[in-house]
């Protein structure tokens, strides 16, 4: 199975692509979508969306997980979290991929076995799970957290539903 994780944020997404066979998984590729400040929101959007079809047509996921939005006390962060997340949402959708959502504690607990996990504390443990030879920047080591949370609760638990 491939998964795409994305750790999405307006200025900086992560993305994660993770191959996995039985209990063995491998990094494909991971890195970051990244917007400049003077973008508009609507350009950021865009942009979002036009990457996350990119790494879809390139890597030809089987699914995507993303992070479930967070509650924070900043009503206008939350929204523009939301809105990005569309972004995301709808170009999986228009190439017809199921997309299924995990809590940011789950997706802790998955890969550290804290929920409470320090950003470095992911990025060590991503290293370590998947062998690889650098640290991952920390947004693209919390989508490859995501997906791996998608491989551990797709192996465990069956198939869930998709959002």
């Amino acid at each position: 199975m491939t998964i795409l994780g994305i750790d999405t944020s307006l200025r900086s997404s992560g993305y994660g692509v993770l191959q996995t066979e039985g209990s063995r998984m491998c990094a494909l590729d991971a890195g970051r979508i990244r917007n400049p400040p003077k973008l508009s929101l609507s350009e950021c959007l865009r942009v979002i969306h036009a990457r996350v079809v990119e790494l879809v047509e390139r890597h030809s996921p089987d699914v995507v997980a993303i992070e479930s939005v967070i509650y924070g006390k900043n009503a206008g962060t939350m929204l523009v979290l939301g809105e990005a997340r569309g972004a995301v949402i709808t170009a999986a959708a228009d190439a017809g991929l199921p997309v299924y959502e995990y809590e940011p504690r789950r997706v802790k607990m998955a890969v550290c076995g804290n929920g409470l996990a320090e950003k470095g504390q992911v990025q060590r443990m991503i290293k370590t799970l998947l062998g690889l030879e650098y640290l991952p920047q920390n947004d693209a080591a919390d989508a490859l957290a995501i997906a791996i949370t998608h491989a551990h609760s797709n192996s465990l638990l069956g198939s869930r539903a998709p959002i």
